[in-house]
């Protein structure tokens, strides 16, 4: 596997711009542990290592923002405003404070967290409202990357992790279109492999077709393991068909994860010294240290053909 490079998570971009390093958790299947990872990674970059992190909720489930004790109800700017700003005017015309602290506004819907560092941007049934028309149309599936390459403060983060839609449509595109690296959760089932062909196809579609050929997968996470065969003989073929991005740790199911969440915390807050939170931070430390490697595509086309 290849690691190393920009720790620091920001990469140079045209200019001399520190841009943040744009990821997507995705798997179109519910049930991945795709938000337990995007809600901790980004704790754990945030209160451990120093980084400034913007997690977005793209999922109309809107759980991101109930997992880090964020009241989603209370916020009149949502995900929706970063897909249909662009639509209905100019989102600096309701620009949102930042609370808690003293930090200017934002013409994004970003909410700050208990945890310095760690902003998010909610979500709630109401991205849901996003059109479910054509794939084909390209300024409906554009938005979101346009949106965040025109706002100044993106560049004030290290990371944007994107909290994807478990289902495949326009809104995932949007997501895929605005990323340049992909985390795919793989729970180690039977079918996991299905679903992740499946997702590796969708990818491969975004980059030769969408206008985004720098996609590429960072990192591939088993998800929910047990010490079965069945389970080992998943992590032998996720190893053939992902020898690069296949992650160091795995993670299995942890009851203080759930506990954590609950009370609207991180497993770092909540049981840091949980074995949850010991693989969790493995996890966010193996990201931060991998560095987007093109030549990882070689490998990428290979398996989503």
């Amino acid at each position: 596997m290849s690691s190393g490079g920009n720790a620091a998570g920001a990469f140079q971009a045209g200019g001399g711009v520190q841009a943040p390093r744009r990821i997507a958790f995705i798997n179109e299947k519910g049930g991945s542990a795709k938000t337990t990872l995007v809600t901790s990674i980004g704790s754990y970059l945030a209160l451990r290592m120093g980084r400034r992190v913007l997690a977005i909720d793209m999922d109309p489930q809107g759980q991101l923002g109930k997992v880090l004790g964020v009241e989603v109800r209370r916020n009149r700017r949502t995900a929706i405003d970063l897909v249909l700003d662009s639509l209905l005017g100019d989102p600096g015309l309701d620009k949102t404070p930042r609370e808690p602290g003293n930090r200017p506004a934002s013409s994004l819907p970003i909410v700050a967290t208990h945890i310095p560092g760690l902003d998010v941007v909610v979500a709630n049934k109401s991205l849901a409202l996003f059109p479910q028309g054509d794939t084909d149309d390209d300024e409906l599936t554009s938005r979101l990357d346009r949106v965040l390459n025109e706002a100044a403060e993106i560049n004030d983060y290290d990371f944007v992790l994107f909290d994807a839609p478990p289902s495949f449509g326009p809104l995932t595109l949007c997501v895929l279109r605005a990323a340049r690296e992909v985390v795919i959760p793989v729970p180690v089932t039977y079918l996991a492999l299905d679903s992740c062909a499946e997702l590796m196809r969708t990818i491969h579609t975004v980059r030769s077709h969408y206008g985004n050929p720098a996609l590429q997968v960072t990192m591939v996470v088993p998800t929910f393991y047990r010490r079965t065969r069945l389970a080992h003989e998943i992590l032998e073929k996720l190893q053939q068909r992902f020898p690069k991005q296949l992650s160091h740790s795995v993670l299995g199911y942890h009851v203080k994860i759930d506990e954590a969440q609950s009370h609207g915390l991180s497993i770092f807050e909540y049981a840091p010294s949980d074995r949850g939170a010991r693989v969790l931070a493995e996890l966010a430390e193996e990201l931060a240290q991998r560095a987007p490697d093109l030549e990882t595509h070689t490998d990428f086309e290979r398996h989503a053909t």
